[in-house]
């Protein structure tokens, strides 16, 4: 008696009985004679590379293998790749036989017996062509949807942009798909949410601040993106406007005409240093059209102006403090970025070492760092005399645009490469790529 095991990976793309059916005629011709059938586990919608534990299907058939009274001694799997990927086969196969259950496999002919070399070979052969499968697969996907949003500014799919809709562009490209009818889509302004989307980069472009206009946004009773299109926001439960909804906005090159790709892909997940005059997918990695493919709802060069804008704090007086190396200064103490501290009537900068207020200050626990903006900005100026100008931001900008940061704390304040990119200066010494402020 055998119990059968299964899956497959997409509920929209294939067909269950088709697929199950198949399977089964497997298993079928390979325990002809030697057994039957008389449990099935099917997994639907997910991935082979979904631990057995996280499967729909997988934890009950590890469960009945438990029961003392099942009503099977192995169990036959219809396709390795349909079930195993990397290490997966060992666990499953160590986990059934400390039960005494086999585990059969239509090309071993029967059950797998890893003393024989021979099976021991096998396996190795589909753990890796399992491997190979699916990276073959990505890498052909990936590739394939890079040059078409890079060079044919095709829409991929997925929800369009605040301020866009979607349009019909003609029948899709690909002759077997256009023959069923599918049909191509690009943007289009769409004629109720587009003119805020340029108010919200107007905004911006002016020195307002993020906050303040996602409150303006709601106080003006301006629908946000989840409330503005109901369908494809389902998930969402709240209906204003919050500040990182403007960033998203803010941050996202598809206003300037362009179609983007990949821009929340795993790759991205890296912090990304401000660099002004620098767009995003440069930073980034993600795929950019070559050439516009959309009416663009904010210019270029506004978009590139307001990445990065830092919109001043109005103090109680009025005013607004101004920190023209906020982000740029690093603890060489413990690394972190040094807060900005207004202290004395100037700007300065501070690192307390994670220290806050809510608990008692730790004696083994660094004293804080403490820095003038003025004196920072000299020895620069000194260093770098090209950038020199009268309230620093040339050489803030210098130092973005060449990815430096300042680090301070110890004896020595540094200006340091935060890549791979080697600095030299004639004013300064150049040290393992680094320029030593003394």
């Amino acid at each position: 008696m055998l119990a059968f095991y299964g899956r497959m990976s997409t509920v929209e793309f294939q067909d269950r009985t088709t697929s199950l059916g198949w399977q089964r005629e497997a298993t079928e011709e390979t325990i002809r004679e030697h057994g039957v059938i008389v449990a099935e586990y099917f997994d639907e919608g997910c991935s082979r590379r979904l631990p057995w534990r996280q499967r729909p299907a997988t934890p009950q058939l590890i469960a009945a293998t438990e029961q003392p009274n099942r009503s099977f001694d192995a169990v036959v799997i219809g396709e390795y790749e349909r079930a195993f990927y990397g290490d997966q086969f060992n666990a499953v196969l160590t986990a059934l036989r400390a039960r005494g259950i086999q585990l059969w496999l239509p090309k071993a002919g029967g059950p797998v017996n890893l003393d024989d070399p021979v099976h021991q070979a096998l396996m190795l052969l589909l753990e890796s062509q399992s491997r190979r499968e699916v990276l073959r697969a990505r890498h052909r996907v990936l590739a394939a949807m890079h040059v078409q949003s890079r060079v044919q500014g095709r829409f991929l799919g997925g929800r369009p942009p605040y301020g866009y809709r979607l349009a019909n562009a003609g029948p899709h490209p690909n002759r077997a798909h256009a023959s069923w009818g599918r049909r191509m889509h690009r943007l289009e302004p769409d004629s109720a949410t587009a003119r805020w989307v340029r108010w919200i980069f107007e905004q911006r472009a002016t020195g307002r601040s993020v906050a303040g206009i996602a409150r303006e946004l709601n106080d003006l009773g301006v629908p946000c993106p989840s409330s503005a299109d109901r369908e494809r926001n389902r998930h969402r439960t709240k209906h204003e406007w919050i500040v990182r909804t403007v960033v998203g906005i803010l941050g996202n090159p598809r206003y300037t005409g362009r179609q983007v790709w990949n821009r929340h892909g795993t790759s991205t997940t890296a912090p990304v240093r401000r660099r002004p005059q620098v767009r995003p997918a440069a930073a980034r990695g993600w795929t950019e059209s070559e050439k516009n493919t959309h009416p663009a709802l904010v210019d270029e060069a506004t978009f590139l102006a307001i990445q990065g804008m830092r919109a001043g704090r109005p103090t109680k007086y009025g005013g607004t403090r101004t920190y023209v190396l906020a982000g740029l200064v690093q603890c060489q103490l413990c690394g972190r970025r040094l807060d900005s501290h207004w202290v004395n009537g100037r700007p300065g900068y501070r690192c307390r070492h994670g220290h806050t207020s809510a608990r008692n200050r730790p004696p083994e626990l660094a004293k804080n760092v403490y820095v003038r903006e003025d004196h920072l900005l000299n020895d620069l100026r000194n260093r770098f005399p090209e950038t020199a100008d009268d309230d620093g931001s040339a050489t803030a900008d210098y130092l973005r645009t060449h990815d430096l940061t300042i680090t301070c704390g110890g004896h020595t304040r540094e200006v340091k490469a935060c890549s791979s990119l080697c600095v030299r200066s004639t004013a300064g010494e150049t040290v393992g790529g680094q320029l030593l402020l003394l």
